[in-house]
């Protein structure tokens, strides 16, 4: 019996919010919650083998193309927070990631989204899955 239960691809990091992270009112400025994402999914990207280095490797760079993010509660100086950063399947040649970051006390302080495509060395958008990602894709059984 086929099972509706998908894979999920994901990893837990920490960053620990610095003091140039702040705005005037003691909190992390929205605009750094979007870097934190990119923490994240450096993180996911070199514990799971598909890291910028090794899309570079195979002739590839992968810049956003579109990014949400839903602030909840403030991070704070001093905080150490978690980022869960999940890989959201898809057919098309892009990647889809998701972001859960949680506070000290583990409540939801941010979510959000990003997709990248990918450009060949010549810059060039491609239309379809680079054999790399395919293969990747494969490698982690989606």
């Amino acid at each position: 019996m086929p099972s509706d239960t998908k894979k999920e691809i994901s990893f837990t990091s920490e960053i620990r919010v610095r003091f140039t992270e702040t705005d005037p009112l003691g909190i992390v400025w929205h605009g750094n919650y979007i870097q934190y994402f990119e923490d994240g999914r450096e993180a996911f990207g070199r514990e799971h083998g598909i890291s910028y280095l090794e899309q570079k490797a195979n002739g590839y760079t992968s810049p956003i193309v579109k990014s949400s993010c839903e602030h909840k509660l403030p991070l704070r100086y001093g905080d150490v927070a978690t980022i869960k950063t999940t890989f959201v399947p898809s057919a098309a040649a892009k990647m889809i990631f998701q972001y859960r970051i949680f506070d000290p006390k583990g409540r939801l302080v941010c979510l959000g989204e990003t997709i990248q495509v990918f450009l060949n060395e010549k810059g060039e958008l491609s239309l379809t899955t680079p054999d790399f990602f395919a293969k990747w894709k494969e490698k982690m059984g989606l």
